[in-house]
């Protein structure tokens, strides 16, 4: 059972388990704060989805020990980001089964802050999985916030034509 979201205006975030996911929840938490909004985290597995559960006791299962690892996942994430969830900030989470873009988009309503992360990504996973961002972006009817994971220090920054010469080369 879903818990019961507040009214917009909300922070969305999207939660999973990457670093650029992390920065992009820490920028949420900080805006909610700023701006006095309840904060809203959602993670979506990407787990294959029937369109009748209940006829598949099998796979009844195993969405409900996904939503168990998805409440994991997002637990996690606030530990390392925030030391846990964040008292000041009213915060709810929500877990879905499918593909993220679609869940995030249909969640974010008109006054709403979605906050995503956009972390490295390689060529075959641009090539096999859709980019959640560039979807929610071009869809959704909140404003967008797409968070960039900051480079290590040790990796100088690198300008627009140099890697889009380094993509090319491959």
């Amino acid at each position: 059972m879903e818990p019961e979201l507040p009214s917009p205006p909300r922070v969305i975030v999207g939660v999973d388990e990457s670093p650029a996911s992390r920065w992009a929840l820490a920028w949420a938490i900080g805006a909610a704060r700023l701006r006095r909004m309840p904060l809203v985290a959602v993670h979506v597995s990407r787990a294959p989805v029937h369109p009748f559960p209940e006829a598949l006791p099998v796979h009844h299962a195993i969405r409900l020990d996904e939503d168990d690892r998805s409440a994991e996942v997002v637990e996690r994430a606030f530990d390392e980001v925030a030391g846990g969830m964040p008292p000041d900030v009213e915060t709810v989470v929500v877990t879905r089964l499918g593909p993220p873009g679609h869940h995030l988009v249909e969640l974010a309503e008109e006054g709403d802050l979605l906050v995503l992360g956009r972390g490295r990504r390689t060529l075959l996973a641009r090539i096999l999985l859709p980019s959640t961002s560039i979807y929610c972006a071009r869809y959704a009817k909140a404003t967008v916030v797409i968070v960039r994971q900051p480079s290590p220090p040790d990796e100088p920054e690198k300008s627009w034509s140099e890697r889009q010469r380094r993509f090319w080369k491959l």
